[in-house]
């Protein structure tokens, strides 16, 4: 059908674009973003690919509805500036009649969407929390930066060594200060070198001097050695699994142990679905324009609704995880709501409505005769 074609490839045209730009915006605001965690020491410089890339893949549900949306607006608001809504309209085709056209266009991308909130999206921030682990506790050596003072992984150690000669095995003018055994420690050395054995690593120091502090007494040893050598530990702690955030949960495990995080949690991943739900029809009467007047305004409209919209997605997961709201009652108030505010709006556009309309539609009521 003529109708159904020209409105899903025009939509297509702009969907995809607006795709492109937003995926372009959204990677180089996180790549700004990712470089400065990791120039704080978050995660490994080395990962800042990976963790853009699962932090756009987290990001990708609104990506897609946002998209989804603009292109509907996009696509409706041209046809009534070029007056070509008035042909549809002429010939028999009113706002209801575009549903079913936006939604055969935009079930893949809800199906995307659905797979997206629940199963790629808590696997994505899994991963980004395993980067982050992995770097933190990473071994005494692997902190050791030349030029930089790191401290280890425990926080009992600081380590500084100013030049690295081949790699991390060797350096030049180490620094050690430790707080360990009921006493504070500082080690410096001319040169230092990594020595293995088995499963542990010693660091093996060369003309230096040692000075020992035990904690709240006055008493200081100093001590001259051309060789000392120290126990740096093994190659990296392990990773446990004590805790795990929310978000990185499985959306199954979440239905297992209905907490409130984990309601407040099932409430964003499937709000995440409903809102692109609820966009499509929302985008029908809020890209209804005067051509006359232009579609600023809409537009400004329709943004504003957006952000509103995945802001009260984020308030109400924030109350449902500390009990101000139920999860039943926030989900039929918010997408319950919105999806009754696009029927009512599309109903009203659809039929032409107004206030004074509806006033003659009001029943009269009989008058009284006086006998």
């Amino acid at each position: 059908m003529l109708f159904h074609s020209s409105l899903r490839q025009e939509l297509a045209r702009s969907f995809g674009a607006t795709l492109v730009v937003l995926a372009t915006v959204v990677m180089t605001m996180t790549l700004i973003r990712t470089l400065g965690q990791a120039s704080r020491g978050s995660f490994n410089p080395s990962d800042v690919t990976l963790v853009m890339g699962y932090t756009v893949l987290a990001y990708m549900p609104t990506i897609l509805t946002m998209s989804l949306f603009i292109s509907i607006f996009a696509t409706l608001s041209r046809m009534y500036r070029d007056s070509e809504m008035v042909i549809w309209f002429t010939s028999g085709r009113g706002l209801s009649s575009f549903l079913k056209p936006l939604f055969q266009f935009a079930w893949p991308v809800l199906l995307v969407v659905m797979a997206l909130a629940l199963l790629v999206l808590p696997w994505s921030n899994q991963r980004i929390e395993i980067l982050k682990e992995q770097y933190e506790k990473r071994g005494d050596i692997e902190r050791v930066q030349p030029g930089q003072f790191q401290e280890s992984a425990g926080g009992k150690r600081v380590f500084f060594v100013e030049k690295d000669a081949s790699g991390k095995l060797s350096g030049s003018n180490v620094f050690i200060a430790t707080s360990e055994n009921g006493k504070e420690t500082i080690t410096s050395a001319r040169s230092g070198r990594i020595q293995r054995e088995g499963q542990d690593r010693f660091l093996l120091l060369s003309n230096g001097q040692r000075l020992e502090n035990p904690i709240g007494k006055g008493e200081l040893k100093i001590s001259e050695f051309e060789e000392y050598r120290i126990k740096v530990g093994q190659d990296m702690l392990p990773i446990t699994d004590e805790f795990a955030p929310v978000n990185t949960l499985p959306t199954l495990d979440l239905f297992k142990k209905l907490t409130l995080p984990n309601l407040a949690e099932l409430s964003w991943r499937f709000g995440l679905i409903l809102a692109a739900f609820n966009f499509v029809i929302l985008g029908i009467p809020v890209s209804s324009v005067n051509p006359r007047i232009g579609r600023s305004f809409n537009l400004v409209f329709s943004l504003f609704a957006f952000i509103l919209y995945n802001n009260l997605l984020n308030l109400g997961q924030n109350w449902i995880a500390t009990g101000q709201f139920s999860f039943g009652g926030f989900m039929l108030s918010l997408h319950g709501g919105a999806l009754a505010l696009g029927l009512c709006w599309l109903a009203k556009s659809h039929n032409n409505w107004t206030l004074h309309s509806l006033a003659k539609l009001r029943p009269s009521l009989p008058r009284k005769t006086s006998p």
